[in-house]
């Protein structure tokens, strides 16, 4: 598992690299560093480095331990190659970048479980995923492509359709929900006890909250 870190480059950073241009995102595109020794932490750092001089940037970067937000995601970064047109990735995209260091395989396993919660959470399915590839051209993520033919790329968007299913059937029918939650109010109105009550409006709000219902107040 990761730690999700929000970090946000300052607007004031050098380059344009944080434009402050609004994102109405469609997609997710996924991108390696192509750096073999550096961590999220140090690519976060890069961005605000006085020695950096290119404009590239990015939204998320993640390896075997964090996630770090380096530019709110309803703004735009410049990581798909593809100019500023109202259609282009860098308009149109969300962007994680994935570290090569250290435990590649942990690093991958925790990017596919971001990737599919950001999916989960705009109600998207895989078909919202891209390649930096897709927009440019670029051999990016290169490491999903070391056999020449994108295997990589097709078992990682194969992994994020695996935990997005998974999720979809942990959930708590509503039907059922409600349907407890209409047997304890039974108990709910037998007492009078506060402490007994506030209980049950948790419990309630539980049923509510796994069933992807929206929670009630009281």
């Amino acid at each position: 598992m990761y730690t999700y870190i929000v970090d946000h480059i300052p607007r004031s950073t050098p380059n344009n690299r944080r434009p402050g241009l609004p994102l109405n995102a469609t997609t997710i595109t996924i991108h390696n560093t192509a750096n073999s020794s550096s961590t999220a932490r140090n690519e976060r750092n890069w961005l605000t480095n006085p020695s950096n001089s290119a404009t590239a940037s990015y939204h998320i970067v993640i390896d075997q331990k964090e996630a770090i937000e380096c530019i709110p995601l309803t703004e735009v970064a410049w990581h798909a190659g593809d100019g500023n047109s109202a259609t282009s990735g860098n308009r149109t995209s969300i962007s994680i970048e994935i570290t090569e260091s250290g435990n590649y395989s942990a690093t991958l396993a925790n990017a596919a479980a971001l990737t599919a919660s950001m999916l989960k959470e705009r109600g998207w399915g895989t078909d919202r995923l891209r390649r930096h590839y897709d927009w440019s051209g670029k051999n990016c993520p290169r490491k999903m492509n070391q056999d020449g033919g994108w295997g990589g790329w097709d078992s990682f968007v194969a992994q994020v359709n695996t935990l997005l299913q998974e999720e979809e059937e942990e959930m708590l029918d509503p039907k059922d929900a409600n349907n407890i939650i209409r047997f304890l109010s039974a108990a709910y109105m037998a007492t009078t006890d506060p402490q007994a009550r506030a209980e049950f409006n948790r419990l309630a709000n539980e049923l509510r909250r796994v069933s992807g219902q929206n929670p009630e107040p009281g």
